[in-house]
Order: C-alpha cells, then sequence, then structure tokens
C-alpha cells in the first residue's frame, strides 16, 4: 500500500505510514465506513472525506522549520536593506 501523502510504499494491515507517520485509512465522516485511501469522496454514501486536504495544507504544516526560519530572516534582511 502507497502512503497518499509521501508515496512510501507500506506493508498491507497498517493505519499509519511508517515513514511519515500519515493515516493509510480514512473513515468517512458520515457513514462511518473506510474510505480507499487518496479518494476525495466516500464509495458508500458520496460524502467529501477529509483524507485528501492533507496534500493542501499551509506551507507552514510541510516546509521545515529551518527553510522557514531561512526564509523570515532573508525578508527582515531585505526591509533593511531597502529602508
Amino acid at each position: 500500500m502507497h502512503c497518499p501523502r509521501c508515496r512510501a510504499e507500506n506493508r498491507e494491515g497498517l493505519k499509519f505510514c511508517e515513514d511519515c507517520g500519515a493515516r493509510l485509512s480514512v473513515t468517512c465522516p458520515q457513514c462511518g465506513a473506510e474510505a480507499t485511501p487518496g479518494k476525495r469522496f466516500c464509495g458508500s454514501c458520496g460524502t467529501p472525506v477529509a483524507g485528501h486536504l492533507d496534500r493542501f495544507a499551509a506551507p507552514e504544516a510541510y516546509t521545515p522549520k529551518h527553510l522557514v526560519e531561512y526564509r523570515r530572516e532573508g525578508a527582515a534582511r531585505r526591509e533593511v536593506d531597502a529602508a
């Protein structure tokens, strides 16, 4: 089974990815059925499932902290230079 977030191969039966910790199975909030990982809607009732939204999280959620700090420091330096 491939992780919907990082695409790593995982053994069958796992609930979370061994590489990134993402949930491998998604439960439908409406009917409780297990939705197929990576799919946007429940195959049983058609309700949108939240599991696919991880890919569209804010950049702060997936950008390493050292890169965020580097970008912030660079922006602060540019502001000082422009003044």
